[in-house]
């Protein structure tokens, strides 16, 4: 039927003809099905996955075990009896219940609600001078590639339309290993020093009481780390709130080190902009797909790919040496600071382009596990703080969520591995007869001549806590809300930070002001007017 309709689907005379004179369908059967039919029409591909799914498939096939025995009833347990008990030994039921009580992993801490795609980075400028990367060796090259989007702070079954960063994780599979790309829809974060993370995060999820969101954790901590004030804007701006992952750019963030077959180094920021326009909802309407359809960013990356509307983003790099940063008038490894575009133009490299969505989301999006610390060689981290904590962070989350063994998934797993690196749950390629231990004198994997070029640099200082608070947290923010948001973007920015902040205590209230008006005493004191908050009060910060 649903066949039919498709081939008359532009022809309603034809339609009506067919039913009546070939089916012999009433005109009242006529009008149901026709019904039918245009509900069916108007359908996106997400609605329509079972449906396609079917159309391909063809052929029923028989339902087995999970050891591939086949099942001859999967309608019914085995009884004694029509009434009779259940009996301990209808695997089919025990099996199923036993994994049925396991299939849920633990929801990532942070980015726990995602939407996930593939397809391929392609070369279009050369870059070999800065880099022996094999990703990026000659133009026309391309290398498959998984990326996941999603938001931060909220858990799996939150809605897409929050006002939160968003995660654009790229995984390239290259001859020479996995890289990962790990980075947001901002060039920046809220913090420069990761053992301030797990604190941040906790401020973003809910109350150990009262288990609710809570305006004085978030805004409190926020308030006491200044140096978060320049992502805060970006994130209470017009962009804190993507219409989708289409229409979003994309960043590594931290600064990279890039080196070459030379061994000579610079470092590097990572920018991927959207061919598709950068879109934003206001908040009226994020709130109403926020209850209408909480799952609205999954639903259109699905349906553009499903469509052939494949997004794509073109990628750039920023270079700088190092003899730039020795001299840059702030620390350019900050991850709270940008580098400006006019001192580092952004230098084009590549296209991302999806054209596959996943054939399984637990299997692909939800088990695909990123990590800054999977880099290839002629890219290293830079001395960056937050990445080199995050380098740690990344994989002992992995071999917590996913097991020892997370690497060995199928959408996790590199073109070729050789290591000592043995057993463990859910060992799926665990190297045959190879050797288990290194060095040995029966041809275990050993030294790779090949990629032995390393970068090499002095580093000297005291060895001690460096508490960042009071690096220039300010002058950046003020760059981005004086020259950089035009004037009505400056008052949804207002109007966002208010509708927000009032819900936080007064003392609370008042070290933001403080905090704002180190942007623009203006901009602070149109935050008091907002809040209410008394005249006299806000003169003695």
């Amino acid at each position: 039927m649903r066949r039919l309709c498709y081939l008359l689907s532009n022809n309603k005379t034809s339609f009506v003809l067919v039913l009546r004179s070939v089916c012999s369908y009433s005109l009242k059967q006529v009008e149901v099905l026709e019904n039918r039919y245009q509900t069916m029409a108007s359908r996106d591909p997400a609605s329509d996955q079972l449906i396609q799914y079917k159309e391909k498939a063809k052929n029923v096939l028989p339902a087995t075990t999970a050891h591939g025995t086949p099942i001859t009833d999967k309608d019914a347990t085995l009884t004694v009896g029509r009434r009779g008990p259940i009996l301990l030994h209808d695997v089919p039921l025990i099996e199923e219940l036993a994994h049925f009580d396991r299939e849920r992993i633990p929801e990532r801490v942070v980015h726990a609600k995602g939407a996930g795609a593939f397809g391929y980075f392609e070369v279009t400028h050369d870059i070999t001078k800065y880099t022996r990367a094999k990703v990026f060796s000659q133009i026309g090259k391309k290398t498959p590639i998984a990326v996941r989007f999603s938001t931060v702070g909220g858990e799996s079954g939150s809605a897409d339309t929050v006002r939160d960063p968003r995660g654009f994780a790229v995984k390239f599979y290259t001859e020479d290993g996995i890289w990962d790309l790990v980075g947001n829809n901002t060039p920046i974060f809220f913090i420069r020093d990761p053992i301030l993370f797990p604190s941040f995060i906790h401020t973003q999820k809910r109350n150990p009481q009262t288990h609710l969101k809570d305006a004085d954790m978030f805004w409190d901590f926020l308030t006491l780390r200044p140096e978060s004030i320049h992502q805060t804007m970006f994130l209470f701006s017009d962009r804190g709130i993507p219409d989708g992952y289409r229409h979003m750019n994309g960043y590594g963030s931290h600064a990279f080190k890039l080196v070459n077959s030379n061994g000579e180094y610079c470092f590097c920021k990572f920018h991927y902009k959207t061919d598709q326009g950068i879109k934003n909802l206001n908040v009226q309407r994020a709130g109403e797909l926020a209850g209408s359809d909480p799952d609205y960013s999954i639903r259109d990356l699905y349906n553009a790919i499903a469509r052939g509307d494949n997004p794509s983003w073109t990628f750039y790099i920023q270079v700088m040496t190092n003899e730039q940063a020795m001299k840059c008038p702030f620390n350019p490894f900050d991850l709270t600071k940008v580098w400006s575009h006019s001192e580092y133009p952004l230098i084009p490299v590549g296209k991302l382009v999806l054209n596959r969505n996943p054939e399984n989301y637990f299997a692909e999006v939800e088990q695909v596990a990123f990590s800054p610390a999977h880099m290839v060689p002629g890219i290293e981290p830079s001395p960056d703080k937050m990445l080199l904590g995050r380098i740690f962070s990344y994989g002992d989350t992995h071999r917590h969520r996913l097991g020892p063994n997370y690497l060995q998934l199928p959408v996790n797993c590199p073109f070729r591995t050789a290591n000592y690196i043995r057993d463990g749950p859910f060992v799926i390629h665990n190297q045959g007869a190879a050797p288990n231990y290194h060095p040995n004198s029966f041809l275990g994997p050993t030294n790779d001549t090949e990629n032995k070029i390393l970068s090499s640099e002095s580093i000297s200082g005291d060895v001690k806590r460096f508490d960042t608070w009071d690096d220039d947290n300010f002058s950046q923010a003020s760059i981005f809300y004086r020259k950089t948001l035009t004037n009505e973007e400056r008052e949804r920015l207002l109007n966002n930070i208010v509708g927000n902040l009032k819900d936080a205590s007064d003392f609370i209230q008042l070290r933001a002001v403080k905090n704002f008006s180190q942007i623009d005493v203006s901009f602070g004191e149109k935050i008091a007017e907002g809040l209410k908050l008394q005249r006299k009060t806000v003169a003695a910060l």
